[in-house]
């Protein structure tokens, strides 16, 4: 079996996104929330079949686990109360396509955050799409868009949160959205850096001493750290941190959303294979083709398969990689796909 733990619905009917921006608009003009749309099931239907389903099938996996769009959580925008409607509508749809094909896709949810703001309307979102079976959810260190002015993970802010995560057994996929700083390109540069970031402030704090239980996926094959491992090594030997085996890297993940062979070689080198998750990110950041492959930069499964026999890895060993830690790190993926007999 072949899990892809990193899938956004990047393909959402128009309605549903031209009603976000109505719903900002009316907020700048102080006018009344326009309600919702309808959004009917063909529709959802038609944009998932042609575009994630057909290329999952493709290329050969099986199952996705899907999130709203990344970029369009911006919650720099709006207030919380909008941002909790935008969530609420985002996280339906995910809820709706997961009804529509529950054997190929698994619920992350949105969170409604804003900067500053309180974590009391997140922990209620995360504990209503819990009820829906979703089975992870995107975390956005950066609500602020760009600016980084959210405290670091490791600060008590975010604490109530990771309780309720621990609670309902749901690990995050730390994810930034969309930038506004133009000193930030969002998918070049200000995902990556969180990213590079975010490990970062997990090295400084202990995090894990107090949520033992606590997982945290980094994706895009996590930033900078795999290229800078030995930095990273020598910085928590610095700071009289223990080794990074066991300080960090019992509860952190990365994910093979790396777009070229050399990188997926990399990662796949200097990380423990227990601690990196097959994910493409299909239909997000990157979609064209690799000039020099004639592939689509984002067929991650291709540059997987090709270490797996370059470097001799055993059925097991490549099993682990493309569905065994996904589904160790997603316990409640695991229950769902043990109830369908998989």
């Amino acid at each position: 079996m072949i899990i892809d733990c990193h899938g956004h619905y990047t393909t959402v009917p128009t309605a549903h996104t031209r009603w976000r921006a109505d719903q900002l608009a009316a907020l700048l003009a102080g006018a009344a929330t326009p309600s919702y749309p309808d959004v009917s099931d063909d529709e959802i239907r038609t944009s998932v079949e042609e575009n994630q389903l057909r290329l999952l099938r493709e290329r050969g996996a099986d199952l996705t686990l899907f999130s709203p769009r990344a970029s369009a959580m911006a919650h720099h925008e709006g207030d919380l109360p909008a941002n909790v409607a935008w969530a609420r509508a985002c996280n339906d749809l995910i809820a709706r396509v997961v009804e529509m094909f529950p054997e190929h896709f698994a619920g992350g949810c949105q969170l409604p955050q804003t900067p500053g703001g309180r974590l009391d309307e997140a922990i209620a979102e995360l504990r209503r799409c819990a009820g829906l079976g979703f089975v992870g959810l995107n975390l956005n260190p950066d609500p602020s868009g760009g600016h980084f002015t959210a405290p670091p993970l490791t600060d008590p802010y975010w604490f109530p949160l990771y309780e309720a995560m621990c609670e309902l057994d749901m690990p995050a996929m730390v994810h930034v959205s969309a930038s506004c700083n133009p000193a930030m390109h969002a998918t070049g540069a200000s995902y990556l850096a969180a990213d590079t970031v975010v490990f970062m402030q997990l090295l400084q704090g202990n995090l894990f001493a107090t949520f033992p239980e606590l997982r945290l996926v980094i994706p895009h094959g996590g930033g900078a750290v795999p290229y800078h491992w030995g930095r990273y090594r020598g910085l928590a030997d610095m700071l009289g941190k223990p080794s990074l085996d066991t300080h960090l890297m019992r509860n952190v993940f990365f994910d093979t959303c790396v777009y070229h062979q050399p990188g997926i070689d990399l990662l796949l080198s200097v990380i423990d294979h227990d601690n990196v998750l097959f994910g493409s990110e299909m239909v997000g950041a990157v979609r064209g083709i690799d000039p020099t492959t004639g592939h689509y930069f984002d067929d991650t499964l291709r540059y997987v398969d090709h270490y797996a026999d370059v470097a001799g890895l055993t059925a097991a060993g490549r099993e682990q990689l493309l569905s065994g830690n996904a589904r160790r790190v997603y316990p409640r993926l695991d229950r769902i796909l043990r109830d369908q007999g998989r």
